[in-house]
């Protein structure tokens, strides 16, 4: 399987990483959080890790650590504009439970 981006979460990262210096790609993974166990970690990724597993999608590089790659694998990421609201949304088929507020998730 793999980490992929839409379109529009394609483009977005493309305009961070244009606005960051030393950009390699989207840094993405889970930390340990909240009441159901996991949350999402997105970052700017500024070097290669020793065990990133990168997945690129039109042309942007998506790494994943190997700690976070079992939580994560075959997520789909997207960017959403609703109104004024603007925000990645992780689209993860592994999730198997969500925490009430939506901060944290578990995978089955």
């Amino acid at each position: 399987m793999a980490v992929t981006l839409t379109p529009a979460a394609a483009a977005r990262v493309r305009s961070y990483l244009a606005e960051t210096p030393g950009g390699i790609g989207l840094r993405f993974g889970v930390r340990k959080s909240g009441c159901t166990g996991f949350a999402y970690v997105v970052d700017i990724a500024k070097a290669a890790g020793p065990d990133d597993h990168v997945f690129e999608t039109d042309g942007v590089a998506v790494r994943v650590d190997a700690e976070s790659l079992p939580q994560v694998d075959g997520t789909e990421i997207d960017f959403v504009s609703q109104g004024l609201n603007q925000q990645f949304v992780f689209r993860n088929p592994r999730v198997s439970a969500e925490c009430g507020c939506g901060e944290s998730f578990a995978t089955s």
